[in-house]
């Protein structure tokens, strides 16, 4: 173990910060915040998060910025220092990280494709390419929407189901290897590198953010998407499913459970303030989700509005073709009225037409979460604005900053643990360490880029990146508390800021914290019991193409997704189970107040 001083340390406190921020600020915040925001009631939904916010992030992000900061070391050292049994809660954070490095940098991949495909001349999802003859458009893309044929063929190349592996896509592979050699640039000196890197990973997507914020109010239809996204619905704060919700979303938007927040605290003079870090942390994260929805949702509302402008204009081209007008043609802004007289005047004509319904709210609705609301909803949108190959680059460049910085946290919470545990050669620099980290990452996300490859990203997003988090989050809260002792953890942030944790933050860890992660896990795990797991397959022969069908997934995928879900948390209890045989064998008592190296040895 490398003693105090000679720990690395960051240049200045903004490095520090900007890290943090970085790490916590990612993708999510822009389209996974703004669709609960939607489906959960608007406004209303802001009630549940906020107090998942105060109650449950700030407190775990403190815990860790704390925890990090006093005992300089990362994620393995800090819980052997505490306890070897909870040596595995170090071991598990690294796990997950990893294997949220394998699908995050693939989303980054997707980002970098189409960043490049956003220079042509027009946007490729803009239009319809034609068959092999020439001759007329493609009927799938004229079936269903160029950016949907876009994302699902021509990027992904998606196969009708999970079982249907498909071959590596040669385009998506170049796109994978270029964001691990950009990641591996950054990283190649550790925090020294990372250090400079984030002053543009972290600062450019706000300065893009209040660029497009700017343009956005200012379009068309803007005002419908802020009163879509604001306007609350306070009945569906009865469901059990937003406050689920909720508190999932504030705890992994900060990123904590990683275990790269501890390392990056551990580089932290011993005096530094880590409650306002961790304030300062948690609130920019939150807004941030806010500013970002202002901006997505003014452009959803501009795309709802030429959705809405297109069909009126439709059926407005029906009638016309049907009817003999005479002098007061049919225009947008008396489509009402004139038809309520058609209807009234030839009301079986009329119904004949089959003239689409034209709903601004259900325009508005027809957003989507996740992958979808970045690579076809936000780029539909970006088509019809002027200027839409600067908007896109734009866009697609502040989604790749947030994807890197957020790297940055999520590998090194990998490397510092390997190096902890002493499994790496002393003669292995860091660099090179570093470097067969990301070969290997790169080797196994190549399953991203097969044609099934998204059918797996949303595994490993929706089961690595959910329980796992919640059951590391909730060993590391009551071993802090309940083994390290909350008394001896308050006198050492009396030492590193000069004044003790108040009533708020030592009641949020005796019981609100853990008590709520309790709460959420056993309600997430009662709700995938309820029902099978599923998924979203595109399917072109489906009777409604272009819609996608639900599939449950085969048992063998099934399997697959319980080991994903057990396998990172796996360590905690072997790791305890192999303490306790050690204690038995050498006749030892442990005592979580002794030195490790006197309590059975290190992990």
């Amino acid at each position: 173990m490398a003693k105090p001083q000679e720990r690395p340390k960051w240049a200045n406190k903004a490095q520090y910060l900007l890290s943090c921020i970085g790490f916590a600020v990612g993708v999510g915040n822009v389209w996974r915040f703004p669709y609960l925001c939607q489906i959960h009631g608007g406004g209303a939904f802001l009630i549940p998060y906020l107090i998942a916010l105060v109650f449950e992030g700030l407190p775990l992000l403190y815990l860790e910025l704390a925890i990090g900061q006093r005992l300089r070391m990362g994620s393995i050292g800090v819980w052997n220092s505490i306890s070897p049994f909870l040596g595995g809660v170090g071991i598990s954070s690294m796990v997950v990280s990893f294997l949220v490095c394998l699908f995050y940098n693939s989303i980054v991949a997707w980002v970098l494709w189409y960043f490049l495909n956003s220079f042509g001349d027009p946007l490729p999802w803009g239009h319809c390419p034609l068959n092999h003859n020439n001759t007329e458009y493609n009927q799938e893309c004229v079936k269903s929407t160029p950016s949907n044929y876009f994302w699902y063929r021509q990027t992904l190349n998606i196969t009708p189901d999970i079982q249907t592996s498909g071959s590596l896509q040669w385009w998506l592979v170049l796109c994978l290897a270029t964001a691990w050699c950009v990641v591996y640039i950054c990283f190649i000196k550790g925090i020294e590198s990372i250090g400079k890197v984030v002053y543009i990973t972290v600062t450019l997507p706000y300065v893009v953010l209040t660029i497009f914020l700017i343009r956005a109010l200012t379009l068309p239809g803007a005002t419908d998407g802020l009163l879509h996204l604001f306007t609350p619905k306070w009945e569906i704060l009865m469901s059990p499913q937003v406050w689920l919700d909720a508190a999932t979303q504030i705890f992994f938007s900060l990123s904590v459970a990683f275990g790269g927040l501890i390392v990056f605290s551990s580089y932290n003079p011993p005096n530094n303030d880590c409650e306002k870090d961790a304030v300062v942390v948690g609130l920019v994260n939150s807004a941030t989700s806010l500013y970002a929805s202002i901006s997505v949702f003014s452009i959803l509302g501009f795309k709802a509005n030429n959705n809405y402008v297109r069909c009126r204009q439709s059926n407005i081209l029906a009638l016309t073709n049907r009817f003999e007008i005479g002098d007061q043609n049919i225009t947008l802004d008396n489509y009402v009225q004139r038809l309520e007289d058609l209807n009234s005047t030839w009301p079986y004509e009329v119904a004949q037409l089959d003239l689409r319904p034209c709903d601004i709210q259900t325009f508005l609705d027809e957003s989507a979460s996740g992958t979808g609301l970045a690579f076809i909803v936000f780029t539909e949108a970006v088509i019809a604005m002027p200027g839409s190959q600067v908007w896109a680059v734009l866009f697609f460049v502040m989604l790749f900053s947030l994807g890197l910085s957020t790297m940055f946290g999520n590998l090194e919470g990998v490397l510092n643990p390997l190096l902890e545990l002493n499994v790496v050669p002393k003669w292995m620099p860091r660099w090179l360490l570093t470097a067969i980290v990301c070969v290997v990452s790169f080797l196994i996300s190549l399953i991203f880029t097969l044609g099934s490859g998204n059918y797996w990203l949303e595994i490993f997003n929706s089961y690595v990146g959910s329980v796992p988090f919640l059951i590391i989050a909730f060993f590391e809260v009551v071993g802090v508390v309940y083994v390290y002792g909350l008394k001896r953890f308050s006198e050492d942030i009396y030492t590193m800021t000069g004044r003790r944790p108040n009533i708020f933050w030592r009641s949020c860890w005796l019981v609100l914290s853990p008590l709520m992660l309790l709460v959420v896990f056993v309600a997430y795990v009662a709700v995938q019991m309820d029902k099978h797991p599923s998924y979203t397959a595109w399917d072109p022969g489906h009777v409604d193409f272009p819609q996608t069908n639900m599939r449950p997934y085969p048992d063998w995928v099934f399997a697959i997704i319980v080991l994903l879900s057990v396998l990172p948390v796996a360590p905690i209890p072997l790791v305890a189970l192999y303490r306790l045989i050690c204690c038995g064998l050498k006749g030892q008592k442990s005592r979580p107040s002794e030195p490790r190296e006197n309590v059975c040895g290190d992990t």
